[in-house]
């Protein structure tokens, strides 16, 4: 069995608990995903002019390196929960791309949910995991991360007409 998880802040440890379930004690090749996504460069000038003239490359940089520490160090303690071997990736680009040609090679892609938490529903899914679900080429375990929110969260149906 080929386990691939999606590790996002606030979601990679349920999912990482989920590939635990689904695996027990089976073998399997599991891949520890996190995609950086990469600022867009129009973005640039505005990010520029928050931080000052003649700084913006140097704070451009040190904000590039704590994201890439932040990532690396998620990725470890992902992979220290797992508590079995693990391909680590860490990739950068568009999530969503990026992910979907990962789950080519998986017969199973655990994703957690990454939108509103509150309230069963499609607004609990984020844009990327969103476009992930829809195009994925294996099965998708799609992932509560905490309390699973009740029946009662459903709006109620549209009046009859």
């Amino acid at each position: 069995m080929r386990i691939t998880i999606w590790v996002t802040e606030g979601t990679w440890p349920a999912c990482v608990d989920a590939a635990l379930e689904l695996a027990g004690s089976r073998p399997a090749e599991v891949t520890l995903i996190h995609v950086r996504e990469e600022p867009h460069a129009a973005a640039e000038p505005g990010f520029g002019s928050l931080i000052g003239r003649g700084r913006r490359r140097r704070a451009a940089d040190e904000l590039h390196q704590l994201s890439l520490e932040a990532a690396q160090r998620m990725l470890a303690d992902a992979e220290q929960r797992l508590g079995r071997a693990a391909t680590v990736r860490l990739e950068s680009g568009f999530p969503e791309r990026v992910v979907t040609a990962a789950a080519d090679a998986a017969d199973y892609l655990i994703i957690g949910r990454d939108g509103d938490r509150s309230r069963l529903g499609p607004d609990s899914l984020g844009r990327h995991t969103r476009f992930v679900i829809d195009h994925a080429p294996c099965r998708v375990l799609l992932v509560w991360p905490g309390a699973v929110p009740g029946l009662g969260s459903i709006p109620p149906p549209p009046p009859d007409r």
